[in-house]
């Protein structure tokens, strides 16, 4: 069994390989069970998440990745995801490798957000919003931009101004014009692409701000309880998830909305079907488009597969 670090992962998945492998596993697809979601008690502080994500490719590879989420982290300094990836055959079930599963699952998101984005963002979008300030906030700064070449600013907006600095400090000292945005509502209201990233119980991105023609990427709620964008949004918005049975079950982003009868899930498209032409991303300038990540075992293997096939 290889043992495949965080280094290896990084110098691998850069946008311009894993984007395509994504859009190549979005269209052919593979065997994804839904994924195991275990609630673990944390004394003193917020409940942490266990997940199990299995996935697999008939004859080829399987996979599964074990995360955990634990809120309380950021007061310990300490990431709040943490994960590992385990590779194996498809034919025999043989272990091929154990990957670094937190650089593979920052990675595969903010390229999964990059890939809806090629067919929901405006070709000419100039401005970037991140709400978030954390490792999957940077990612999704770093991926739109080296996929979306006409971006010329970025702003970042976090509850903690401290770590909004840091990271427009950071993506600054990489050659990102980025700076801090203290007002989120006029922050969003001059964005037109904003990328979301939190533990957001209630929404942060709300309808009335968003102006005509903005995608907006929602990532952080991962459960039916937490949600980054309101109903005002969604109403407006013509709605994409990664996989629709995954966001329609687990991401409050569309669960509260279709709860209130606000949002039709018939109306719901996923990336997949985006991916194979079965239908159309944006259609017009003044389009609103949401893009409801809640992430996906397809995602994890097809991050994997590169990794283990290019190191």
């Amino acid at each position: 069994m290889r043992i495949i670090d965080a280094a290896a992962v990084t110098a691998t998945l850069t946008p311009d390989r894993l984007v395509p492998a994504l859009e190549r596993m979005f269209r052919e697809g593979c065997t994804t069970p839904v994924r195991h979601h275990h609630n673990v008690p944390v004394p003193g502080t917020a409940d942490g998440t266990l997940l199990l994500m299995p996935a697999w490719q008939v004859g080829a590879y399987l996979g599964t990745k074990v995360v955990t989420v634990f809120p309380g982290n950021s007061a310990l300094g300490l990431p709040a995801v943490s994960a590992g990836y385990l590779l194996m055959d498809g034919r025999t079930g043989a272990v091929l490798a154990m990957i670094d599963g937190g650089e593979l699952t920052g990675k595969r998101t903010a390229a999964t957000s990059a890939l809806a984005a090629r067919f929901l963002a405006r070709r000419d979008a100039r401005s970037l919003l991140i709400v978030g300030t954390g490792r999957i906030a940077g990612e999704l700064a770093r991926c739109h931009v080296a996929t979306l070449p006409g971006l010329e600013r970025v702003r970042v907006w976090g509850r903690s101004p401290a770590g909004a600095a840091r990271l427009a400090a950071a993506l600054a000292a990489e050659g990102v014009h980025a700076t801090v945005a203290t007002d989120l509502g006029a922050a969003v209201a001059e964005a037109d692409l904003v990328s979301c990233a939190t533990l957001a119980i209630e929404p942060l991105i709300h309808g009335a701000d968003v102006r005509p023609g903005t995608h907006v990427d929602l990532v952080g709620g991962y459960t039916p309880s937490m949600r980054e964008g309101d109903d005002a949004l969604i109403v407006r918005a013509r709605v994409v998830a990664d996989t629709r049975d995954g966001a329609l079950k687990e991401g409050g982003d569309l669960v509260i909305p279709v709860g209130r009868g606000i949002l039709d899930p018939a109306c719901v498209a996923d990336l997949g079907m985006l991916c194979r032409g079965e239908c159309a991303g944006r259609s017009a300038p003044d389009d609103i488009t949401v893009f409801k990540s809640v992430g996906a075992s397809l995602e994890d293997l097809a991050a994997a597969i590169l990794v283990y096939e290019s190191t």
